[in-house]
């Protein structure tokens, strides 16, 4: 019975002692892990971050794509399914169905117009980016919408304010300020939309996982979270995006793509019959 207890004791302690040499291999792997990806920022800072940011974003002339969308809004759920198409830089058209597949809506957006039909009730509005401002109750342009669709950066805001560093094993950029370039200003902006910027790369591929943009002269928030990278002809591409907008109340907005097609020309159909009411 004494050798019981005795070879019971010793062998709780070797499973202690284990357990802790585990977690010093452990502890030990996350400190090493840890330093690697602070090295590269210690002389180059935010650069070397931007700069990988740019050479593995999507890049693409025609991007087109199958989606479902879960949209939830005041504690209410609505689901759709459609295509995107975007011309880059110039058009993103988009058309959503029903689960029965029976076109409902179509939307067209260029650099300064947004037009929209809704073939269930028979309308439709012609308008500036105040329709799509007011809907997400927030504060975007097209640069800013299509960057955050195909999960890149901005391209015509400025990027020599940002500052580096390492959040949960993710690099972080992060400003408070950015605004847009002078040079893409039109003249009718009335400020070029200076915000609070977060950006959270995954360390290995450079890709973005996490968007945070807060508006500054006010509460208007917006985080978009991108997952399920895939390889797509060689570039990575997030088949799983998930969009929060917070403003006088939540709107979540979750996107999964499928049938990813890029640098295949594409055709923009908007044509609004004679009959449709215009509301806008």
């Amino acid at each position: 019975m004494n050798n019981l207890l005795r070879n019971t004791i010793s062998a709780s302690k070797w499973a202690i002692i284990t357990m802790f040499l585990i977690m010093i291999i452990i502890l030990g792997a996350c400190s090493t892990k840890r330093h690697i990806i602070k090295e590269p920022l210690k002389e180059a800072g935010a650069a070397y971050l931007l700069e990988e940011l740019a050479v593995n974003e999507l890049q693409f002339s025609w991007f087109s794509a199958r989606f479902s969308i879960d949209y939830i809004y005041d504690k209410k759920f609505t689901e759709f399914r459609g295509q995107i198409r975007i011309r880059k830089d110039s058009i993103i058209w988009l058309s959503f169905s029903p689960a029965l597949g029976i076109e409902m809506a179509r939307l067209k957006i260029t650099n300064d117009s947004v037009f929209f039909m809704n073939r269930i009730n028979k309308t439709c509005l012609r308008g500036d980016y105040r329709f799509i401002n007011e809907y997400l109750q927030t504060n975007i342009d097209f640069d800013i919408l299509q960057s955050l669709i195909i999960g890149n950066d901005f391209q015509f805001y400025e990027k020599s304010k940002f500052r580096a560093s390492v959040d949960s094993w993710e690099y972080k950029l992060s400003t408070s300020e950015r605004r847009k370039l002078k040079k893409f200003v039109k003249h009718d902006e009335t400020d070029a939309k200076a915000f609070y910027q977060n950006i959270w790369l995954n360390p290995e591929n450079f890709k973005i996982t996490r968007v945070n943009i807060k508006e500054i002269t006010n509460d208007k928030k917006l985080n978009a979270y991108y997952s399920d990278f895939k390889d797509h002809k060689g570039q990575l591409f997030p088949f799983d995006i998930v969009f929060e907008i917070m403003a006088d109340e939540k709107i979540t907005v979750k996107v999964n793509y499928s049938r990813i097609r890029i640098d295949e020309p594409l055709s923009f159909p908007f044509s609004i019959p004679s009959k449709y009411k215009r509301i806008y």
